[in-house]
This record gives structure tokens, C-alpha cells and sequence, in this order.
């Protein structure tokens, strides 16, 4: 027995080390405003052999799994001493969420999470729940991290185990390492899901990105993305929300919508990453999609491209939320580079990378949405028409037509 235990451990650990030394290499034409990449950069099966099964020969003689691993998603990231963290969303067998860090020394490939899971503190109403953390380095020289945090409704009807209470919770470090759990935000809607922070202050105080919706699913009246203030973060309340992105009847995100990372400041303007949701007869759809702010109002929305900026492609179209993408990390390199960490169905994580230069180009100079069908095809005729303009003097143009 003893034998059959060393020989299939020595099996799980061959296993695993094959996927994480496995290289990712990038997928070929592309649509020019980023690159996928072949490899999946986390799911279960990158989770530690040893959070998973106890090891020892006497309690554990079969080496069972001890404590499955259903999901590895929606993942904040950060480069931190010159390494690239994801600070993902586990999501054991039991349907719990936690966080854990993982680490890779080039943001591609050959993640490694760290010994122990994060263990947050609690308030003095505990979580049952707790995902989708936002890494924000501050101005205030904290590193925030702002996720989601659920608690079963106090007053759901007798028999009801599915109607829950979703709020921002909010922690912050200084090292990744020890977290001090401070009082979850309050505004003015019931529930909050998708916060962000603005990395600077505005007029002095945190500025922070809502969703002022009353149900997750439900679409409700109005809603989008919002925008507040509050001048205390250890004590965090947002007086008014403003809606500064709505949701659109007819587009990608009629349902709902939603930030995902904090955004970048660029010469142009802030850089924003979020998700917009519509219905389909499949059920709901979640894509990508980007918008710049101005400099100076970071409320007023200077560029928006019609459309998504990525969807669900192939096998990434299959799991446990199927035909989902969510994003809520990306990293800016010194050099450049644009690191977008994304999950897709609720069950693991990719990454795409792009520049700054490429991504301020596609929000500036895509067409924005014409919100009709006619106006689709006067963008299109008017890329035609400036194709055959540029072409007018040479035979290339029947090339592309033909």
C-alpha cells in the first residue's frame, strides 16, 4: 500500500510540474489590438499538491483528495518586486471563494502560487463569501483590494437559500502579505458588486467606481457604472452615486455592465477596462469592452468604442458560467506592455497582451457605437471608401475584393 501511495504521488507531482514549466507561446495573427496566448495561465490543476490532499501515509493511505478545487478565475493582478501577481479567485468543491496569490517571473507563463492562501480578516458580520478582488496601488502609498463580499439576506422568506447580500469589501497591505480588513463601503444602493478605486485622489478624497444596481440579475431602471466620493477610506461612505457609464438598450451591455480593473493614466486620458452583459437565448453573454475619461473630469467619457473589445473564443466559451469573459487585472510594463489577465466561464484564467500605444489607438480611432443598424453600415462604407482612396492610384485595391 505504502508503494501504491509513493508511486501515485510521485505521479501527481511529474503531473503538475509538466503544466507548470509548461511554455505559452503567442497565438498568431491577431486582430492587432492584442495577442491571446495558446495556454490557459491558471486553473485548478495549478493548485498546490499539498493544499489539496494530506500527504500523510497513515490518515491518507489511498492519497485521496482531500479538499477539491472546482474553479481558478477572476483574478486581480499587480507587478510587485518585478514579478507578475495574480491574486485569484479559488473556488473550492465546498462553492467557498478565497484568495490566493500566484506568481510568475515574466506574466505569461509558469505560475506558481505561494504557500499559503490569503486568509482576510472578517468583519464583525463574517462573509460566507468573498471574490473578485481589484488591486489598487494607491496614491496613498497602500496596495487596496477591493472584492465582493456576500452574506445570505437576513430577511429572505423561510426556505430561501439563495437570496444573498453583496457588498464592496475592502483591505489593504503593504507586503501582500498581511491584510488589514477594513469597514466594507457603503452608498446608496443595497447592493454592490464590480468596485473599484481610483488609484489618485480626486478633489482631495478616494473616488470610487460603483454599480448602483438593486439585483445582480436583474437589469432594473437605469443603472451602469457609477462614480463616487468619500473622504475616508477606514471608514468609507459614498453619499451619491452618478452614473457615468449607463447601460444601453441593444448593445453589449443592455443587461448590465460593469469595471474591471483600476484604469491607467495615459497622455490621452484614463484607459478603462470593463464588462458589459446581454441576453441571449443561451442566457447572458459577458464580453470586454474599453473607454477612455478625460484627464481632469475622470466622469465624462471622451472615447468609447462601439462594441466589445474581447469575447469568448473556442474552448473559452465552455464552463461552469458558460460563454463568459470577465476581467478585473491587467498590468502596465515600463516597457509598454499591456498584461490583460481574463477568465473565461467562471473556471480558469488567460491572458492577452497589448501596449499602451495599441490600446490608446483602438479607443481613439475605432468607430463608436451608432446605436442602429444603418449607421453599422455607414462605417463600414466609409472604411471602404477611405481604402479606395488610398489605393486609387495603384491595382491593389480589387486585390481585397475579390
Amino acid at each position: 500500500m505504502h508503494q501504491q501511495f509513493e508511486n501515485r504521488l510521485a505521479l501527481l507531482k511529474k503531473v503538475q510540474q509538466t503544466l507548470l514549466t509548461k511554455q505559452n507561446k503567442k497565438i498568431i495573427n491577431g486582430n492587432g489590438i492584442f495577442d491571446r496566448y495558446e495556454n490557459t495561465v491558471l486553473t485548478p490543476a495549478h493548485i498546490p499538491i499539498n493544499w489539496r490532499y494530506d500527504l500523510n501515509k497513515i490518515t491518507n493511505p489511498c492519497l485521496m483528495e482531500r479538499f477539491g478545487i472546482n474553479a481558478v478565475f477572476n483574478a486581480g493582478a499587480i507587478k510587485w518586486k518585478e514579478k507578475y501577481l495574480l491574486v485569484a479567485r479559488v473556488e473550492g468543491a465546498d462553492r467557498k471563494s478565497f484568495f490566493a496569490v500566484a506568481e510568475s517571473a515574466n506574466g505569461i507563463d509558469n505560475f506558481t502560487f505561494w504557500e499559503y492562501p490569503i486568509l482576510m480578516p472578517e468583519t464583525g458580520v463574517p462573509d460566507t463569501n468573498i471574490y473578485d478582488m481589484r488591486l489598487i496601488e494607491h496614491e496613498d502609498g497602500w496596495i487596496y483590494g477591493l472584492f465582493c463580499t456576500e452574506r445570505k439576506d437576513p430577511n429572505a422568506a423561510p426556505g430561501d437559500h439563495s437570496s444573498a447580500i453583496a457588498q464592496c469589501g475592502i483591505a489593504r497591505t503593504k507586503d501582500m502579505l498581511q491584510w488589514e480588513r477594513l469597514p466594507d463601503l457603503k452608498t446608496p444602493s443595497a447592493q454592490q458588486r464590480n468596485v473599484v478605486l481610483h488609484p489618485e485622489f480626486v478633489r482631495g478624497q478616494y473616488a470610487f467606481y460603483t454599480r448602483p444596481q438593486d439585483s445582480f440579475i436583474e437589469a432594473g431602471e437605469g443603472g451602469g457604472i457609477g462614480f463616487g466620493l468619500a473622504p475616508d477610506i477606514t471608514n468609507a461612505v459614498v453619499e451619491k452615486e452618478t452614473v457615468i457609464d449607463p447601460r444601453v438598450y441593444h448593445t453589449i451591455a443592455e443587461m448590465k455592465n460593469g469595471m474591471g480593473p483600476a484604469p491607467f493614466k495615459t497622455a490621452d486620458g484614463w484607459l478603462h477596462l470593463a464588462h458589459g452583459v446581454r441576453n441571449t437565448a443561451a442566457g447572458l453573454r459577458y464580453t470586454l469592452y474599453m473607454f477612455m475619461t478625460d484627464l481632469n473630469d475622470i466622469t465624462k467619457i471622451t472615447h468609447k468604442p462601439a462594441g466589445y473589445f474581447l469575447a469568448p473564443e473556442g474552448d473559452e466559451r465552455i464552463g461552469d458560467v458558460s460563454n463568459v469573459v470577465f476581467s478585473n487585472g491587467w498590468i502596465a510594463d515600463k516597457d509598454d506592455t499591456v498584461f490583460i489577465y481574463y477568465a473565461s466561464s467562471d473556471s480558469r484564467m488567460h491572458v492577452a497582451t497589448s501596449s499602451i500605444k495599441q490600446l490608446v489607438d483602438y479607443v481613439k480611432n475605432t468607430p463608436a457605437d451608432g446605436w442602429r443598424s444603418a449607421a453599422s453600415v455607414n462605417v463600414i462604407n466609409n472604411i471602404i471608401n477611405n481604402n479606395k482612396t488610398v489605393f486609387e492610384n495603384s491595382n491593389q485595391f480589387s486585390a481585397f475584393v475579390k
